[in-house]
Parts: structure tokens; C-alpha cells; sequence
């Protein structure tokens, strides 16, 4: 029916009823056999319809219904414009499509021309939107019928079974159920045993699966930890979350993680980090990077690889930072030993202890650096129930001009400072004097004590052998002492030696240096393995051919 022709029947049936007359019937206008899936609204019923000649509306009044489409529209009373489909209405509004959606309001403006519904509440009370187990409340809500887009400006709150939603302005769509919330975003889920809190100025939101994105500055905060991203998407059903862009988790217990993609899933306490990643803990001033993380909080594991290295902030007033690389790096938490401790009253069990510690672990290729000492080895592995770092497999560190290997060390640690220094196998020490000359110990067993970070005191058991050059008392140096006993204890100063105790029995002999020959200027295990030594913190991740070789190569025998 062309637009003309259905205003011409409209006031032929509605003719006789323009004029109000008290006692005259109640009506229910309407157009029978119209096509009421054109999108146009229809006067469906009421009690009482009037006009006033001047007037370009009609005022209808008691149980009034219009309709549009799918959509039906009550209302107590109404202004209706015909020519333009338009119609104010008062009074109990409500607008409801199917049984899945229902808009209450106490009034209603529709612009028909636009077919967009301004939805108005009276003071305190609130706009309802409700589309199954969703709701939205606001003061004025705008549905645009068109596009089937409602929005809000002035303050809002959307709430479902799992979340609720609040800000100043928010779109919402009932049929794909997505939500759009801008400026002062807040997202309140409560759980069983924690509270989820989102706040951002830009939130995408969508009812059925209960996932935000969230696409501005925004923070995440629950009872494990803080997030604070740009691009995100978390999974409110799942607790699983999506971050990009350099986003940054922090801890309460001081640790953080930031990398250029995080996965994590908060319920199964699994992580994944991609892409230049920093694990920091701030209790420990550690820090530990890479290309790939993965971390699972309920094991207390991780494993890190790609350019993977540790940093160390060592000492005290003179803080100083040890910088570690392998091609991989493991952290995981092990049982040490379990205690019952028993009721000596009731002779049971009272409770029992577990008692854990971390251990990390590096491999392969390992190198590392701090200004005052240096090492490479093949695996490291730092347990902190002892505070002992132990290097397997031709390890090698060097302290200005001295250097140390053996087939295994142990450094024991205090507060992050080395304390004690053990070689239980083939251990070898050398200190270059100058040119091809090199003070050297050599034994089965060697014991290092350091104080302020320089070896003061060593101990050597077991087949001790010596080459030294001791200097005279104008520093010269012009003879070359080689020695050998069972058991050696010396003292340093520095780079100096104080004086060297050799026991029960000695052999040796001293030669000037000018009638001594090159071929007896070393010990049978001598190696100076500068060329592979590392010379900064850059520099740990190059790993030389001469070390690939030495790593190659079978233990010393």
C-alpha cells in the first residue's frame, strides 16, 4: 500500500472518531491486513483517540499499543504524527520484541524518519533494558531500530550472570549481544575466592561469550596480580587472558613479566611470553630474559629460551650486576625433605612440614659476566637451599688476572657475593705475571675463601703441583720457583701472593729466570683460555669457536 493511500484509509476509518464526546465508546483503532513487516509503525489500539484541527498529531490515551515490525510498543498516553511515523509517549513505556527483549522507560521519543527511540527516566528511577540475562540501566537510553544499536551518554550500567559493566557513555547490540563502553570503564566480576576489577577508558564486551577486549589504558586487577595493558582480551568465564603491545603483569610478592604477547590462564597458573620478554624479581633484584617464557605459577617452574639471559644485581653500597646467558633457562621448585612433628602428649602426628627450595638451571653454553669476575661453562645449576652455584663441564672463571678451572665448581654464595669457591676435581689456577709467565696451582682438590670479592685464602689437597715467580723486594721478578707436596695453603692480597705453607713433604727447585727454559714454564694441565673469556655484558652471547671446541671435548682426566 503506497504511503498515501494508507493515510487516506487511516482517516476513513478513523473519521468518525476525531471529535471527543463525553460517554462515546471506548476504540482500537487499527488497519487490518496491513503489512506489518515493513518496518512502518502502526496504531495497534487504545482507548481514546483526539485531534484538534490545528494540532499535526493525534493524542491517544489508555492501554495504547503501537508496532514496528517485530517490535510492539506500549504506553499509557501518546502524541502520534502520522505523517511522519513519529509518536511521543508517556506513562508505563515499554518496548518488547519476541520474549527475549524488553525496553521499560517512562517516556518515549520516536523519530520515525530515523527510526531511532529516545528513552527517558523520571528521577530515580532508571531506563531498563533486559534481553535474557542481560541488563541495562540508564537515565536516557537512544535505540536506533535501523541498525538495532542502543547507546547511553550519560552513565550506565550493564550486568549479566558473570559481570557488571559501568561507565559514562556504552553502546549495546541485542542481537549479537556485543556491548562498546567508553571513559571511566569499570568491569566487576566476583568470584568464589577472588574479585576481578577492570578498569579502562575503552572496553569491548560481549554478554554470550563474557570476553573484553580491551583497546586503551587499562588495568586488571585480581588476587594474584595487577595488569596493565593497551591491547588485551580477557576471558571473564575462563580466567584466561590474551595481552599484546609490551603489556606488564605485576605480582604482589614483587615479581613482574613483560614481553610483546603474554598468554596466560590464570586457573591452570600457565603463562606463555613471546617476543623480547622480561621476568623480573624485585625481592631478589633478578631479572631473566628472552624470546619464548613459559611459566606455570602452581608448579613454580619456568623455562626461558631465545637470547636468554640473567641479570643479578649483586653487593651493597657498591652494587654491581652479574649478567648470565644459555640457550636455555629452568627454575622449578623441589622438595628438600618432609617433617612430621609429633603431639608428645597424645604420642600422633600434630602436623606435618614440607620443606621446598628453587633451583635454576642454564644450559648450553654458558657465559657470564660481572666487572670483577667472568666465566663460561657448559651447564649451571643454582639451588637455593645451599645458596651454591655449580658449573659442570669445563667451567672456567676468571677474577682480573686470575683464572680457574676444573671439571666441576661450586660457588657458595652470601647475599649474592661469592663466599666460597670449591674445584673437588683436577682443579687448576693460574695468574698472569707478565708476558708468558704465570704463577700456577695445580691439585685434585681445590678450596678458594674470598673476602670483598677477591680470593684471600687457598687451600689445595691432594697431588699439589707449582710453578711461581716470587718477586724480590724491589718487585722484580727473576727466578722461577716449581714445587710439589700433598697439601698447599696459601694467602692472597689482591693480585698478591702473601706466602704459600706446603706440607708434609716438599719437592722443588728454583731457577733464575735466565737460565730457565720455555718448556718448563708450565704445568702438564696448563690452559689460559683468554680468547673465549667474556669482556661485557654484550658479549655473553657470543659464543667463540675455541669455547665450542673446549665443550666438545672430554672432562680432564
Amino acid at each position: 500500500m503506497r504511503r498515501s493511500s494508507f493515510f487516506v484509509v487511516l482517516m476513513l476509518v478513523l473519521a468518525p472518531m476525531l471529535i471527543v464526546g463525553a460517554g462515546r465508546a471506548r476504540i482500537a483503532p487499527q488497519i487490518p491486513g496491513a503489512d506489518r513487516t515493513t518496518g512502518r509503525v502502526f496504531l495497534e489500539r487504545a482507548e481514546q483517540l483526539r485531534k484538534a484541527t490545528a494540532d499535526s498529531f493525534m493524542v491517544v490515551v489508555g492501554n495504547v499499543v503501537f508496532t514496528r515490525g517485530p517490535m510492539i510498543m506500549r504506553c499509557d498516553s501518546a502524541h502520534y504524527f502520522p505523517d511522519t511515523e513519529s509518536l511521543d509517549a508517556f506513562g508505563n513505556v515499554s518496548m518488547e520484541q519476541g520474549d527475549t527483549l524488553f525496553v521499560y522507560a517512562d517516556e518515549l521519543a520516536y523519530d520515525g524518519p530515523a527510526q531511532v527511540a529516545t528513552l527517558y527516566a523520571n528521577p530515580g528511577k532508571k531506563v531498563r533494558l533486559i534481553n535474557r540475562d542481560v541488563t541495562l540501566e540508564t537515565d536516557i537510553f537512544v535505540y536506533d531500530l535501523g541498525i538495532d544499536l542502543g547507546y547511553y551518554e550519560v552513565g550506565g550500567r550493564l550486568f549479566d550472570k558473570s559481570n557488571v559493566l559501568t561507565s559514562l557513555k556504552g553502546e549495546y547490540i541485542p542481537s549479537t549481544k556485543e556491548a562498546n563502553f567508553y571513559t571511566d570503564v569499570h568491569l566487576l566480576s566476583e568470584g568464589e575466592d577472588d574479585t576481578l576489577n577492570i578498569w579502562s577508558d575503552t572496553l569491548y564486551y560481549n554478554t554470550a561469550t563474557h570476553i573484553a577486549e580491551l583497546n586503551s589504558p587499562s588495568r586488571v586487577v585480581n588476587r594474584r596480580a595487577t595488569i596493565f595493558t593497551v591491547n588485551g582480551i580477557y576471558e571473564t568465564d575462563s580466567d584466561r587472558t590474551q595481552l599484546y603491545d609490551r603489556s606488564l603483569i605485576v605480582t604482589p610478592e614483587g615479581r613482574s613479566l613483560v614481553a610483546d604477547t603474554i598468554y596466560y590462564d590464570r586457573r591452570t597458573g600457565i603463562g606463555e611470553a613471546f617476543g623480547n620478554m622480561i621476568l623480573s624479581d624485585s625481592a631478589h633484584k633478578a631479572s631473566v630474559y628472552g624470546d619464548y617464557g613459559f611459566y606455570n605459577e602452581l608448579m613454580d617452574s619456568s623455562f626461558v629460551t631465545g637470547r636468554a639471559a640473567l641479570s643479578v644485581v649483586q653487593g651493597g653500597d657498591n652494587e654491581d650486576t652479574l649478567w648470565a646467558h644459555g640457550r636455555y633457562i629452568q627454575t622449578m621448585r623441589v622438595f628438600d625433605s618432609i617433617h612430621v612433628e609429633e603431639d608428645t602428649i597424645a604420642g600422633t602426628a600434630a602436623y606435618t612440614r614440607i620443606d621446598t627450595s628453587h633451583v635454576a638451571l642454564m644450559y648450553p653454553r654458558v657465559r657470564f659476566y660481572r666487572s670483577d669476575m667472568q666465566g663460561v661453562c657448559d651447564s649451571m645449576r643454582f639451588t637455593e637451599r645451599d645458596s651454591t652455584l655449580r658449573m659442570y663441564r669445563h667451567p672456567v672463571v676468571w677474577n682480573e688476572e686470575r683464572q680457574v678451572f676444573g671439571n666441576v665448581i661450586e660457588l657458595l654464595l652470601n647475599d649474592s657475593t661469592i663466599e666460597r669457591a670449591t674445584l673437588p676435581d683436577k682443579a687448576f689456577t693460574a695468574q698472569l705475571i707478565e708476558g708468558e709467565h704465570y704463577n700456577q696451582m695445580s691439585g685434585n682438590e681445590m678450596i678458594a675463601h674470598f673476602e670483598d670479592g677477591s680470593m684471600r685464602r687457598l687451600n689445595i689437597n691432594g697431588t699439589v703441583e707449582i710453578i711461581m715467580y716470587p718477586e724480590e723486594s724491589d718487585s722484580t721478578i727473576n727466578k722461577m720457583v716449581n714445587a710439589q707436596s700433598s697439601y698447599l695453603e696459601a694467602y692472597f692480597k689482591g693480585q698478591t701472593t702473601e706466602r704459600i705453607k706446603m706440607w708434609p713433604e716438599t719437592t722443588g727447585v728454583a731457577t733464575p729466570l735466565f737460565l730457565a727454559r720455555k718448556a718448563n714454564y708450565y704445568l702438564p694441565k696448563f690452559k689460559w683460555y683468554e680468547g673465549i673469556r667474556p669482556l661485557s655484558k654484550e658479549d655473553i652471547f657470543v659464543i667463540p669457536d675455541e669455547m665450542e671446541v673446549l665443550m666438545a671435548s672430554p672432562d680432564v682426566k
